[in-house]
């Protein structure tokens, strides 16, 4: 890995990802993009015929990360992680990436859609409950008439046996899909990614999480000043208070000290692929 000597411009160090810039937030690999440049890159893999999978990510996930190795290499493997939180967002402009803004899920899957109206691409839902994926393509479909989705499932709540995941590698291999869009909430959907990119062979693989219920007209999203402020959760937090409470209780004071102790220097957090044993630092000093 070349650095700079602010670290400013660091790219992958992952293959067909060199060119990505990304910046480091607490071991986590958060791409340089904005939601136009991350749907392009996405119209760019299907195009080239790649496997790839993306994560959707914000402060929860990136805490969620630092006890959970497997999960901090699924996202450090990632074709793009990105910033789905305004937090993210400013680290990203901290170091140097000034063009890099929120690629919220919703707003990704919305862009992408549009995107690939024109040229026809296949889409495939999985995720969430039949009658959510029901609202979900009826929606879709309304807002974008040519789009082509060429199936859904919603998969039962438990651990799926070998053979389950056989069938729905099958079914969605049937599909000729181009992307499959993942519903599964954090951090489900980026453990069946990972597990599950080498057996299908749709090129993308986008996990979307909260994005099914957002579009399906099931849950209320935060107007857009809320989002851009950075207190989004405190919006969520209201709207959901028993389900949430614990979750912001520990990530928003987790996520503020340990930013600071990364940009005080005071404290490394490396980044590691544990698959394929690739290693940077990737650390600003």
């Amino acid at each position: 890995m070349r650095n700079s000597p602010a670290d400013r411009n660091q790219t992958s160090v992952l293959g067909p990802k060199d060119s990505l810039k990304w910046t480091n937030v607490l071991g986590v690999r958060v791409s340089a993009v904005n939601l136009k440049s991350a749907t392009g890159l996405i119209e760019k893999v299907i195009e080239d015929g790649r496997k790839e999978y993306v994560c959707v990510r914000d402060a929860h996930g990136i805490v969620r990360c630092q006890k959970d190795p497997e999960l901090r290499s699924i996202h450090n493997r990632a074709f793009l992680v990105t910033p789905d939180g305004m937090p993210l967002v400013w680290a990203l402009k901290h170091a140097g990436h000034v063009e890099s803004d929120r690629v919220y899920g919703p707003d990704l899957m919305l862009s992408v859609f549009n995107a690939g109206s024109s040229k026809g691409l296949r889409h495939f839902l999985y995720g969430a409950t039949a009658e959510t994926l029901e609202q979900l393509q009826a929606r879709l479909l309304a807002k974008f008439p040519q789009a082509r989705i060429v199936g859904s499932y919603a998969p039962p709540f438990r651990q799926l046996s070998v053979q389950e995941e056989t069938d729905i590698a099958d079914r969605l291999n049937r599909s000729g899909a181009d992307i499959i869009w993942v519903g599964l909430s954090t951090p489900k959907q980026e453990l069946w990614m990972a597990r599950m990119r080498d057996r299908l062979e749709a090129p993308m693989l986008i996990g979307v999480g909260a994005a099914f219920d957002f579009h399906a007209g099931l849950k209320r999203q935060a107007p857009r000043i809320i989002q851009r402020s950075g207190f989004e959760w405190v919006f969520r937090l209201l709207c959901e208070p028993r389900r949430l409470w614990r979750r912001y209780a520990l990530v928003v004071p987790t996520f503020i000290s340990l930013t600071a102790f990364q940009r005080l220097g005071l404290r490394k957090f490396p980044i590691e692929d544990a698959v394929s044993g690739l290693g940077t630092s990737g650390q600003r000093p």
